[in-house]
């Protein structure tokens, strides 16, 4: 009879009540994978997407989590390189073979694009098998729930605003959806890279809070027009980047927001992915659109090291036991959070 652990799981797409705790195999590495014993997994508002259904192929009964922590456990074939007991943060990308030959002519069907936890089975369990290349050392006694809490959001908002966006010290730059986890990445990429930083958020907690993560100006959305905010604030002129992540909501707002040869910068649509666009500020403001979705290992690696070394600062709301998964999706979605959950088996 199989080893088993705890795990959350869900084998039916739909609400939290989906979500639950149970028995299942320990799974086993194969060639080239590791068994991490995880000791930390962060909620993102891709594990909501995922158990409400994407259009993709999802492994039933499903466990997710793509932000990953622990020691490794057990090595595959051909991994035998990676000490047993190295505690480890796991890169959620699968996709950094398509990330780094889009500029050599790869293909998407040649590399296809994927994220541990959304197309494979994830980190909310006691034990998570993953790729060997997709290890990063954690130094010293870094906590395991802020390594945890920080690559995805890190690496997404990383990629968006350095790599996509070519953000430089300072332009200004708007960031939608601050309180959010990669929202609070982004003020504090946003602030190192030397912007003047606008926020948008909702509430007045909220606003607090993402003054002390690098915003120089908050709006509450709940009480102002943001892009009418924004003209005023900033002399008729406009910001030179929006990163937006919240999608349909603010998307025409965003646009507005933007000065001449803006660039709008997106990588979520947790409100819904049907903006409207008004054309005819796309090319009489001559307004680049880019998309962007998480990041390569280089940038990975890159933005860790800033977060061991102190430079940035993963925000965790609260730490709960795993028993707690789908009282953390009832929590993220109800769009409570500043943030990040962080479940510990």
């Amino acid at each position: 009879m199989p080893k088993m652990m705890r795990a959350a799981v869900f084998e039916d797409f739909g609400g939290p009540e989906v979500v639950e705790i149970r028995k299942v195999p320990i799974p086993e590495p194969g060639p080239g994978e590791v068994r991490v014993k995880v000791e930390a997994a962060a909620m993102n508002h891709l594990d909501l997407w995922v158990r409400r259904g994407l259009p993709i192929e999802t492994p039933m009964p499903h466990i997710g989590g793509s932000d990953i922590a622990g020691r490794v456990d057990a090595v595959g074939p051909g991994a035998d390189d990676v000490p047993v007991g190295t505690r480890v943060v796991v890169d959620p990308s699968l996709g950094y073979r398509w990330y780094e030959g889009q500029d050599r002519g790869v293909s998407f069907e040649e590399a296809p694009f994927r994220i541990i936890g959304e197309h494979t089975q994830g980190g909310f369990a006691e034990y998570a098998v993953v790729p060997a290349e997709n290890l990063l050392e954690i130094p010293g006694d870094f906590p395991a729930t802020e390594a945890a809490a920080a690559g995805l959001v890190f690496v997404t908002a990383w990629r968006a605003l350095i790599t996509r966006a070519r953000l430089r010290a300072g332009e200004r730059v708007l960031i939608t959806g601050a309180s959010g986890g990669v929202g609070t990445a982004a003020l504090q990429v946003a602030d190192r890279a030397g912007a003047k930083v606008f926020a948008v958020t909702g509430g007045s907690d909220n606003a607090r809070l993402a003054a002390e993560f690098g915003a120089d100006i908050v709006y509450d959305r709940f009480k102002v027009d943001f892009s009418r905010e924004v003209w005023r604030d900033t002399y008729k002129k406009g910001v030179d980047v929006v990163f937006d992540t919240v999608g349909e909501e603010l998307w025409e707002k965003c646009l507005r927001a933007l000065s001449k040869g803006g660039r709008l910068v997106t990588s979520g649509a947790t409100t819904g992915s049907r903006g409207v666009t008004e054309l005819r500020l796309v090319f009489w403001k001559q307004l680049d659109i880019l998309g962007s979705t998480m990041g390569t290992p280089a940038e990975f690696r890159e933005v860790m090291r800033l977060v061991f070394d102190g430079t940035f600062a993963p925000v965790v709301q609260e730490v709960m036991p795993l028993e707690d998964a789908r009282r953390a999706h009832e929590i993220l979605e109800g769009g409570k959070v500043f943030g990040k959950l962080v479940l510990v088996p």
